[in-house]
Formats: C-alpha cells, sequence, structure tokens
C-alpha cells in the first residue's frame, strides 16, 4: 500500500513525459507546393466551353453537371412536388440534391489523384500517330476533339431525355421544343430560320420523320455534321439572314459586312485581322468574293458559300485545334512544336488550368501533386 502513490506519481510523469514528445514529433509533411484542385463552378451549356484534357475530371465535372440538370427537370416538370415541398419541406418525396459525390474533395485528395500521374497514365493515349514519344499538335487535336464529341453527345441525350415525350428515343418535329430566343418577332417570316420544319427535315437523313441520337445531335450542332443536305440548310440560312435586299443570294456588300469579317476572325493570319481599316480589307474581301463566286454572276448562292461554312460556324475541331495549338505553346520548352512527356510533366497547371483556383499565386502551379 506504501508504494501506491509513489506509482501513481510515476506514471502521471511518464504520460506527462511521452504526452510532450507526441506533441513535438514531427508531422508527415505535405507536399510542397499543393495547389487546390476545384472543379468549375458555373452550370452552362455553352458548346464552346473548354473541354478537360483528363476524361475522368470530364466524367466527374458530368457526373456533377446532370444532377444539376436533373434538379432543373424536376423543377420545370414536376412543379406539383416543389409546391408540395414547399408546404412540408421535410417531406420524404423531395429529392436530396446534394447527396451526390463531392467532386472538389476527390480533385483535393493527392492520394486519389495525382497529377503527374495522370499525365504519365494518358500520354500513351495521346500519342497514337504516330506513336513515336511525342504529342504533336494533330495528336492532341484529334484528343481534345474525341472528348469534345464525347461531351456533346452526353448532351445530346440528355436533351433528347427532355423532349422525347413518349420515350421512344426519338424526336419527331412536334415534340421538339425550340427555345424561347430564337423567336425574334411576332411575324413568322422575320423569325428565325433554326429549329424550323426545313432544319428538322434536313436532319432527318432517312425521311422517317423522326431524330434519332445522331440526327438529333446533328440538328443541334449542325455545323459538325456530316450531313450534307444540313450543311446546305446552314448555308441557305446563312444566305437568308444576310440577304438584305430578299433575292435569295449575297451581293459584295452583303458580303462584306458580316460574313467576311467571320471567315477573316477564323482565317486571320491569311488575312491580317489586327484592327485594319475597311478600305484595306476590301481588297482581300473581292478576292475571296471573287474565288467563291463560281459562276461569276457577281453574287453568292448558298452552294457558293458552302465552302467557308465551317469558317462562318466553327466546328468543335476548330476549337480543339485552338485549344491544343495554346497547350503546346504554353508547355513546349524546347520550342520544337510537339511534348515530350516530361515537358507535359513540367507543366501540368496548362492540361489541368480548368480546374484551377484562380486565387493562387503563379508561383504555386509548378509542382502540385509531384
Amino acid at each position: 500500500m506504501g508504494k501506491g502513490p509513489a506509482t501513481t506519481i510515476v506514471y502521471v510523469i511518464l504520460a506527462i513525459f511521452f504526452l510532450i514528445l507526441i506533441s513535438y514529433s514531427p508531422r508527415k509533411p505535405r507536399a510542397p507546393n499543393h495547389r487546390r484542385l476545384k472543379l468549375r463552378s458555373s452550370f452552362a451549356f455553352d458548346k464552346h466551353e473548354r473541354i478537360p484534357f483528363d476524361p475522368l475530371v470530364a466524367e466527374i465535372e458530368r457526373h456533377r453537371e446532370d444532377k444539376e440538370w436533373e434538379k432543373q427537370y424536376f423543377a420545370d416538370h414536376h412543379k406539383e412536388f416543389l409546391s408540395e415541398a414547399e408546404a412540408a419541406p421535410a417531406a420524404e418525396s423531395q429529392p436530396e440534391w446534394e447527396d451526390f459525390m463531392d467532386a472538389e474533395d476527390y480533385l483535393n485528395d493527392e492520394d486519389r489523384f495525382n497529377v503527374t500521374q495522370r499525365i504519365i497514365v494518358l500520354f500513351p493515349k495521346v500519342d497514337l500517330d504516330p506513336a513515336d514519344d511525342f504529342v504533336s499538335l494533330d495528336e492532341l487535336t484529334e484528343w481534345n476533339l474525341r472528348n469534345a464529341e464525347k461531351e456533346v453527345m452526353h448532351r445530346t441525350e440528355r436533351d433528347i431525355e427532355t423532349h422525347d415525350k413518349n420515350h421512344d428515343m426519338l424526336i419527331s418535329f412536334n415534340e421538339y421544343e425550340a427555345p424561347s430566343w430564337s423567336r425574334r418577332s411576332h411575324d413568322d417570316s422575320d423569325n428565325m430560320g433554326w429549329w424550323k420544319e426545313d432544319h428538322f427535315n434536313a436532319s432527318d437523313v432517312d425521311g422517317d420523320g423522326y431524330l434519332n441520337k445522331t440526327e438529333f445531335n446533328d440538328f443541334l450542332h449542325p455545323a459538325d455534321s456530316k450531313n450534307p443536305k444540313l450543311l446546305s440548310w446552314l448555308a441557305k440560312e446563312e444566305v437568308r439572314e444576310r440577304d438584305s435586299d430578299k433575292d435569295g443570294k449575297l451581293n459584295f456588300q452583303e458580303f462584306f459586312h458580316g460574313i467576311f469579317d467571320l471567315i477573316r476572325s477564323y482565317d486571320e493570319d491569311g488575312y491580317n485581322a489586327s484592327h485594319q481599316s475597311s478600305d484595306s480589307l476590301e481588297s482581300p474581301a473581292k478576292k475571296m468574293f471573287s474565288d467563291l463566286d463560281h459562276d461569276k454572276d457577281g453574287y453568292l448562292s448558298p452552294d457558293e458559300l458552302l465552302p467557308v461554312i465551317d469558317k462562318i460556324h466553327p466546328t468543335e475541331r476548330y476549337y480543339a485545334q485552338q485549344q491544343a495549338d495554346y497547350v503546346i505553346t504554353q508547355a513546349d520548352a524546347d520550342k520544337d512544336g510537339r511534348l515530350t512527356l516530361a515537358e507535359m510533366i513540367d507543366h501540368p497547371y496548362v492540361f489541368y488550368s480548368a480546374i484551377f483556383n484562380d486565387d493562387e499565386d503563379d508561383d504555386y502551379f509548378h509542382d502540385e501533386f509531384r
């Protein structure tokens, strides 16, 4: 019994000593220059929005965007449930829209999302033609294009769900509801030709009166279509909107004021688009007009406008190449016009900049998740 208090005091002293040791023991060091990753927060359906380089990031973004879309769809098509929810907020029938994966936590977990490792994994998937340990502009463009096309088709499938009233995965003209902004006036003759019956019929390749997934995707994105009938409709629509004297064709002035600027912006290297006066631009515009005017009647028909329709309405390939060109410009250390794996690893911020916070210092860019 006499040793009891002394023994207790000894144990207490030892416990305090160990606690002090633990408190001063070195902790696991954090990764240097760790930059917080964050998904883009805007819920936008802009088809020209930058597509993530990494398909894994794209999938996470689609998952989150789908949840937002489902929420909006529910609000638009099931208002009766929303009214009940407002009356009884705790009702079990109200969907819990926030119970999906927290993508930001996923991207901020170094053990689960290592940027360097992701680039190592993706490099051989980009370096395909030829597989020579270099990523060229063409290879990166094709990679971006494949990712963009997958994104576009995913949104088309979601649009089908919105418009497909009888759930047969086919869209009839009566089922499709044109966006309200396409109706510019009460005069039907002045309304936009888009989303009218001739647009629908041009998209209907097999002529069965319905649009399947591929046809509906072309209907929504005609510039990216390989359907000649739809491209012809697009050229006719461009002439119709620019034809101020309503003679069904474009004279030089109608071409010069509008269309030429679009083409020049697309191909600005060829026409030196930097702040030129109208007089200095008229000469190259006349040359282009003459080149397009095959029958030399002084007018451009819709068919004669077809060769430049992809410059008036840039395609996904155009934007894919723009993004590829930017990335190579930023990451190509030796300026040979192509990327090695080492250059991509040394510049990961270029490939993942779409999901980086903008409020960090640029000094953090170089070593994230190494």
